[in-house]
C-alpha cells in the first residue's frame, strides 16, 4: 500500500478516535423488556478533570515533572520506543498504528525487489546464486553464498580479472536500502578510489547474494579486495540500511573475522555520500596492511 496513504487512513483514524474520546453525550439505556417501573437509566461519563485528578499524583509533584524532562531528554536521543505510554494494558492507539505501519514496511522490504532503473542508471549487470525464489533465499542461507552456473559464465565473461578493488552490490534482505543509498554510496566511494588511483574492477548486481558469495567471486576474479554493498535485515526503526562489508583478498574458506563492516548506512545513520567517502579510506588502510578484520587491527597494534 503506498505509503502517503497510509499516512493518511491514519491520521483519519487518531481525528476520529479523539472525537469520540472527547464527547460528552449521556448515554440512554433503554430496557424494553423490563418489567421494572426502572424503564430508562442514564449514565453520565466521568469528566476528564476528575480522572487526571486521580492519575495525578497530589506529592511528589516536582519528581514527576523531573522525571518526565529526563523521559524527553532520552526520546530526543534514540529513535527506539521508549515512553509512549498506553490506555490501560493497551499501547496507545498512535504508537500501535506506527508499530504496525513500520512492521509491514519491514516485511515488505524483505521479500522486494530492486527496481530495474537503479541498475541501469549505476550500468550494472546482473547475475544469480543458487537460491532461485525469495522462499528458498529465506530458508537456506547456504545457497545465497553460491552463485548459479550462468551467473560464473557471466562474471567469467564480463569482469575485469585481477582488479586492485572489486564492488559487489546486493538486495541482501532489504531492496529498500539499495534504490534508497547505494547509488551515493557507490558513486562517492568510485570517486574516491579513483581519485587514489586503484584499478576498479567490473562492478555487477547479485540477486539474493548473501555477504559470503564475496568468497567465491574472489576465487573467480582474485581482486585484492572486495567491497560488499548489501541490504541490511530490516528491524521497526529503519527498513532501509545499507552495510558495507569489505575483506582483503577473500577466497573460498575465508573466517568471519577477516571481514569488516560498516553498517547502518542510511539517512537516520550514517549519510550514504559520507559513507562512500569513509570506505574509500578503510580500502586504502586494507591495501596498505594487506589484511582486513582481526588480521588488520594486529598489524595497526
Amino acid at each position: 500500500m503506498d505509503a502517503q496513504l497510509v499516512e493518511k487512513i491514519t491520521r483519519a483514524i487518531i481525528s476520529k478516535l479523539s472525537e469520540n474520546e472527547l464527547a460528552s453525550k449521556q448515554v440512554e439505556v433503554v430496557d424494553s423488556k423490563s418489567d421494572s417501573h426502572l424503564d430508562m437509566v442514564k449514565f453520565s461519563p466521568i469528566s476528564r478533570e476528575v480522572v487526571e485528578e486521580k492519575e495525578e499524583p497530589s506529592d511528589n509533584l516536582n519528581e514527576h515533572k523531573e522525571i518526565s524532562e529526563e523521559l524527553r531528554e532520552m526520546r530526543s536521543k534514540t529513535p527506539a520506543r521508549i515512553g509512549v505510554g498506553r490506555s490501560g494494558p493497551r499501547p496507545l492507539t498512535n504508537t500501535w498504528l506506527k508499530f504496525r505501519y513500520d512492521h509491514a514496511a519491514a516485511v515488505d522490504t524483505v521479500s522486494g525487489e530492486v527496481s530495474k532503473s537503479v541498475l541501469e542508471r549505476l550500468k550494472l549487470f546482473s547475475v544469480t546464486t543458487k537460491a532461485t525464489e525469495h522462499e528458498v533465499y529465506i530458508r537456506r542461507p547456504d545457497y545465497g553464498r553460491r552463485l548459479s552456473d550462468e551467473g560464473k559464465r557471466l562474471i567469467k565473461e564480463k569482469c575485469v580479472q585481477n582488479p586492485k578493488v572489486q564492488i559487489l552490490i546486493s538486495d541482501g534482505l532489504s531492496s529498500k536500502a539499495i534504490e534508497e543509498n547505494v547509488e551515493d554510496v557507490y558513486l562517492s566511494l568510485e570517486q574516491s578510489l579513483s581519485n587514489m588511483g586503484y584499478q576498479l574492477g567490473t562492478p555487477f548486481y547479485i540477486e539474493r547474494g548473501r555477504v559470503a558469495i564475496m568468497d567465491e567471486i574472489g576465487e573467480i576474479l582474485k581482486p585484492d579486495v572486495i567491497v560488499l554493498l548489501i541490504g541490511e535485515r530490516p528491524g521497526l526503526v529503519s527498513a532501509e540500511s545499507l552495510s558495507a562489508y569489505l575483506c582483503y583478498q577473500p577466497r573460498v574458506g575465508t573466517i568471519e573475522a577477516d571481514r569488516m563492516v560498516v553498517s547502518n548506512i542510511h539517512k537516520g545513520g550514517i549519510p550514504p555520500v559520507e559513507a562512500g567517502a569513509y570506505l574509500g579510506t578503510v580500502v586504502e588502510k586494507v591495501l596498505r596492511y594487506k589484511a582486513s578484520g582481526i588480521s588488520l587491527v594486529q598489524k595497526e597494534e
